[in-house]
């Protein structure tokens, strides 16, 4: 009989025996928060822990965090992010959230030390085209490093073919330097099962978390889809630990961090906070 593979172990191990275990087996090579780790091929290196700016966002320019968080306030947790060891931030256009990142590189953030992600939402080339040079004037930065196409959603599992053009656009501002790598997030399974064998897609934003939640797929479905995305070389960032802040989910994160941890196939994640003692718990808490 074939040893069983470490990440098939901490599967197991996550479900039967909980956190405290996990945390065991996942071990000494489990990444710590600020650790900087490289995006699967895109030659980016950033901390394995990336601030979300977009805590469920609901429509263009509107965030929880600007509508409960002051200018100040926001500003200054980008900037307790950095000194704490964040080099990952992770930003769209659907947020509101670029004018914020550009005060707080303007303050004491350097360019140069992190690395910026951020979306597209619309699906339209020309209207793609006119974002992506808009929001590198709101962030005041000759390159985003990573852009993705925002949330593939019901209707779109055929994104390679039906997206092209958006696709094509951004496959240009990579070759002309206006960014670094591009990709997709993904909210259904069929187009996140799409990814590892489109040679666009440079990077992907996957939901992942050891209990289903707001998920696009069965844990096990989605941690072999996302192994086969790693192998593949491409870069897997994981979203939704906590479930959207799902009370249970929060109250599990050790178990959640471990097990992401654990599988190999994801190399950072990004947790939204609303205030520094939330980004500070955390920090411990992947210690």
């Amino acid at each position: 009989m074939n040893p069983m593979k470490r990440r098939d172990f901490l599967q197991y191990a996550a479900g039967a025996l909980g956190a405290a275990a996990v945390m065991n087996i996942a071990g000494a090579d489990a990444p710590r928060a600020t650790e900087i780790r490289t995006l699967g091929n895109t030659g980016l290196r950033c901390s394995y822990l990336g601030a979300g700016t977009g805590i469920r966002g609901s429509g263009p320019g509107i965030t929880d965090l600007s509508m409960k968080l002051s200018g100040e306030q926001y500003v200054a947790l980008l900037e307790h992010a950095y000194a704490r060891g964040i080099t990952y931030f992770d930003l769209a256009d659907r947020y509101g959230s670029h004018h914020f990142m550009r005060l707080a590189m303007g303050r004491s953030i350097p360019r140069d030390r992190v690395m910026l992600l951020s979306k597209v939402w619309s699906r339209d080339a020309e209207k793609v085209k006119y974002d992506l040079e808009r929001m590198r004037a709101e962030l005041d930065t000759d390159c985003i490093d990573i852009v993705l196409m925002h949330c593939l959603r019901q209707g779109e599992e055929n994104w390679p073919e039906t997206l092209k053009p958006a696709m094509d656009v951004l496959a240009d501002a990579k070759a002309r330097g206006h960014i670094k790598a591009h990709g997709v997030s993904c909210h259904i399974l069929p187009a996140l099962e799409r990814v590892a064998d489109e040679p666009w897609c440079d990077v992907v934003l996957a939901r992942i978390n050891p209990f289903g939640m707001h998920m696009d797929g069965p844990v096990e479905t989605i941690v072999s889809i996302l192994q086969r995305i790693h192998d593949k070389g491409k870069a897997v960032i994981g979203m939704k630990l906590l479930g959207e802040g799902n009370e249970q989910a929060v109250s599990r994160m050790d178990e959640s961090f471990a097990f992401v941890a654990g599988l190999g196939s994801v190399d950072a994640v990004t947790v939204g906070f609303m205030n520094p003692d939330q980004l500070d718990e955390v920090l411990a808490r992947m210690k």
